[in-house]
This record gives C-alpha cells, sequence and structure tokens, in this order.
C-alpha cells in the first residue's frame, strides 16, 4: 500500500503539488484525472523518488520511502514519451530487468515470450528499436515495465501514441496484467472518458491538488464540487449562475425559474452544472427544465453533433445523436431532466445527490 499524507512540492515560489493525501492499495488501478499542468506527472515523480516534497509523508507498505534512492525502489514507469535501449535488440530490452532481478535465462526466455505475445512483439524480438514504429515503441516500454513484476507501476498517459484499436483492447487488458501481480497501479490520462473505461478509482487533479478520490464511477454521477464535475466533463461542463430568492431558484438576471428540488438551499448564488449529451432537442417529461438559446456554430461528428449556442451570455454545446443543422444566428430549445442537474453552492460545493447516469 502507497500512503501519501499532507504532500507539497514548491520551485520557486510556484506550487506543483498542495497538501496531497492519498492511500493507494495493492491490486486495484489508481487513476490521477485531470488536464495538463494540474500535477499528474509531478505526483508520479514524487511518489516514485525522483523529485522530493518540501514536506509531508510518503510510506509503502508502513516504511517510509523518503530516503531510499530510486534505483532501490522495485518500481518500473511508462511515459507518453517512450524510454527505450536504442542499442539494445528488443528481446534484450523486456529482458533487461530480469537479467538485473538475476533470473536464470529459461525463466527469462518464458516472461519475454509471454509478455511479447501479449503486446503482439514476437515478430520484432531481433530488431532494434529505431525500426519500430511509434506505436511499437511504445508497447516495447509497456513490455518493460509489465516483465519487471514491480510493487509500484507508474503510467503516464502511456496509451496516447497508439492507434485506436490497440488502445482500446490494452485498456481493457492492462489494469487486470498489472493489478494480477499485486503491484500499487497508478495510471495518468487527460481523458474523462478513458477513466471511464478503465474503472478503478480516480483522483482528480486541479492546479496540483486532489479535488475527489474514489471509485471512478462514483466520481462521475456524484462529484463532490464543482471541479470535479468539471474535471470529468468532456466537452466542458456547462455552467450558469442561479439565484435563490422568494421566488425559488432563477437564472440570475432572468425571471426564468429553476424548478429542482430546493430542501435546505439558503438565499444566495448557486452554480448549474449540466454535461453536454444531457441536454436533449426533445422533451421527455413534463418535469423537464427548457433552456433557449442561439445558435453559434453546430459541429458533425460522425453520428453526432455538437451545437454550440449561446444561453445567458453563457457558452453552452449540447452533444445530440444525429446529424443536426443548425445555423449560426438560430434559436434553439434543449431540454434537461432535473435528475441530469448539478447544482453547487458559492463555496462550489455540491447540494443535490443525484444519480446521474452515463453515457459512453
Amino acid at each position: 500500500m502507497l500512503e501519501l499524507d499532507k504532500v507539497s512540492l514548491s520551485l520557486d515560489g510556484e506550487v506543483f503539488l498542495n497538501d496531497i493525501n492519498l492511500t493507494l492499495k495493492r491490486g486495484e488501478l489508481n487513476i490521477l484525472l485531470g488536464p495538463t499542468l494540474a500535477g499528474k506527472t509531478t505526483l508520479m515523480r514524487v511518489m516514485a523518488g525522483l523529485d522530493k516534497p518540501d514536506r509531508g509523508s510518503i510510506r509503502f507498505d508502513g516504511e517510509s520511502v523518503l530516503g531510499v534512492p530510486v534505483q532501490e525502489r522495485n518500481i518500473a514507469m511508462v511515459y507518453q514519451q517512450f524510454i527505450n535501449y536504442p542499442t539494445l535488440s528488443v528481446y534484450e530490452n523486456i529482458a533487461s530487468p530480469l537479467k538485473v532481478a538475476g533470473l536464470d535465462k529459461v525463466k527469462i526466455d518464458s516472461r519475454v515470450d509471454q509478455v511479447a505475445g501479449l503486446l503482439r512483439l514476437e515478430e520484432f524480438l531481433d530488431r532494434k528499436p529505431n525500426t519500430l514504429s511509434g506505436g511499437q515503441q511504445q508497447r516495447l516500454a509497456l513490455a518493460r515495465a509489465l516483465v519487471k513484476e514491480a510493487e509500484l507501476v507508474i503510467l503516464d498517459e502511456p496509451l496516447a501514441n497508439l492507434d485506436y484499436k490497440l488502445r482500446e483492447e490494452l485498456r481493457s487488458e492492462l489494469p487486470k496484467l498489472f493489478a494480477e501481480s499485486g503491484a500499487v497501479l497508478v495510471y495518468a490520462t487527460t481523458e474523462p472518458s478513458e477513466a471511464l473505461v478503465l474503472g478503478g478509482n480516480t483522483a482528480c487533479m486541479q492546479q496540483g491538488r486532489i479535488v475527489q478520490f474514489g471509485p471512478t464511477l462514483d466520481l462521475y454521477r456524484h462529484p463532490e464540487a464543482l471541479q470535479s464535475a468539471r474535471t470529468f466533463s468532456d466537452p466542458p461542463l456547462n455552467t450558469v449562475t442561479l439565484s435563490k430568492g422568494k421566488e425559488g431558484l432563477t437564472i440570475s438576471g432572468t425571471s426564468q425559474v429553476i424548478n429542482l428540488p430546493q430542501q435546505q438551499l439558503i438565499a444566495g448564488k448557486y452554480t448549474m452544472g449540466v454535461r453536454p449529451h444531457h441536454l436533449s432537442l426533445e422533451k421527455c417529461s413534463g418535469i423537464d427544465i427548457e433552456v433557449n438559446g442561439v445558435v453559434n456554430v453546430t459541429e458533425m461528428s460522425g453520428s453526432e453533433s455538437f451545437i454550440h449556442f449561446n444561453f445567458n451570455g453563457n457558452d453552452w454545446v449540447a452533444l445530440v445523436h444525429g446529424i443536426q443543422n443548425y445555423y449560426s444566428g438560430e434559436l434553439v430549445s434543449f431540454y434537461i431532466q432535473p435528475s441530469n442537474i448539478f447544482l453547487f453552492d458559492a463555496l462550489d460545493r455540491i447540494r443535490n445527490h443525484n444519480s446521474v447516469e452515463v453515457t459512453k
């Protein structure tokens, strides 16, 4: 088990990690989800011992590892930008951690063949890395990490450079493979959809902080803070400011009432959040909430359309099925089921706890 307690790191006055608290168990997939520069890579480097925090403690299986050199830790790391040994063959690259560990040739050959088969590298074992494609070289880096049977496996956007088909296959295979080794597995991504496919646990990161940590599906359905909902929304979360007064909840600056359960809501400002795929062109029930806007542009992607529109001075986007031909300046109406609305208070804390459906 890897435990981080109040870990912080700053450099030249810039805060990279701020009071990180995490407990990561063996055999479980732990995802770091957040935009570029959220602190994911820095946190992984601190976990691995490549960077030392300014304060806080890091323990592995109850023992502090802050003073343990990197070379003495049983760690495997794979980056988006793969690193292989250029003078060694593919076989020698994969076998290198096993040779360092002192395994005999029979065991090394068996492990290399097993991992090479899994990552479709069998036919390249005698070749040098520079003769492989980018995707093949990334698979080689993954093979070296997998064969090592490390106690801590750190994967920093490892599938970003692979082709779509192989990426989808490995998303389902990698967590299971590393989990069987009993390792602590940490996986960084910027893609909410990838986190949902991988499952496990997710830590939502923003500006060097852990905003929320827990089972991935729970975080998606029940974000505790506005930043969690935003981190898990792609396209971005649609938001609008509401005011709570005698008339109930209204869109700020208008008289439009938003009919949501309002128990325990005090007077003041709130933020309503809606994911793009929860906007519908058709009314599903009598309690649906209607929002009207002016179209900016419509983009089509396969069998879906992204309708960008202005709603009460806010840029919103709706992701709807089918090919839609709305033009710039056209008026459009959308409908939202109340159960698909997030409501956050002035401190960006969730104030309703609906179970939002998952749409992949």
